[in-house]
């Protein structure tokens, strides 16, 4: 395999940025509403070292599909069992959006100085940013949209959503391999930065 030895330079730190920023608000919103599960399991930090999956990294990296190590959280300490569920749920990709918006008005700031290689990095940064709030929405579990779905559910979905979950992984695979979800997400992912870029 013949690497882009600048690509991968680029696309690693927009990676553990993305990353990090996304577990990071899911622990946060976890311990606003009354759990603090993750800042017991160190998961309430913006050190990338304690969100990394090393083998989801490579493949996002690599790939752009991959995964972090999911924030381990206990739902029945929330204040709110459904609100609860739906804010930390939201957090991940929400935050994502926002350093996507942010890193967008930042490029704006400094395109007229044309700094080359700087101006890859924040693309980078918003297309990687945007991917992984897309792709964490889909209500397929284990991803964030799944849990958003479930807590709105009447309990006949809800059971169906739970005896997917053991195969979400697998599933999700499926779609991304066959290159029909692939291409779904890609095509949604361009909208989005044609609107903000």
């Amino acid at each position: 395999m013949n690497f882009n030895w600048l690509e991968l330079l680029i696309n690693v730190p927009a990676v553990l940025i993305a990353i990090t920023v996304h577990e990071f608000f899911h622990a946060y919103a976890a311990v606003k509403m009354g759990d603090r599960t993750p800042e017991l399991h160190g998961r309430l930090s913006l050190n990338p070292l304690n969100h990394l999956d090393p083998i989801g990294t490579i493949m996002l990296i690599l790939f752009r599909f991959g995964w972090a190590k999911p924030v381990p959280i206990n739902p029945y300490n929330f204040k709110d069992y459904k609100k609860g569920t739906v804010i930390v749920s939201l957090a991940g990709p929400l935050s994502n959006l926002g350093l996507a918006f942010v890193s967008s008005l930042l490029r704006r700031l400094i395109a007229p100085f044309g700094l080359g290689y700087l101006d890859l990095f924040i693309q980078t940064l918003i297309f990687i940013n945007i991917a992984l709030a897309i792709f964490n929405l889909i209500p397929i579990p284990p991803l964030d949209g799944s849990r958003v779905l479930y807590a709105f559910a009447p309990e006949s979905l809800q059971d169906v959503i739970e005896r997917i979950e053991p195969y979400g992984f697998v599933i999700i695979l499926a779609l991304v391999v066959m290159g029909g979800f692939g291409g779904w997400l890609g095509n949604m992912n361009e909208a989005v930065l044609r609107a903000i870029l």
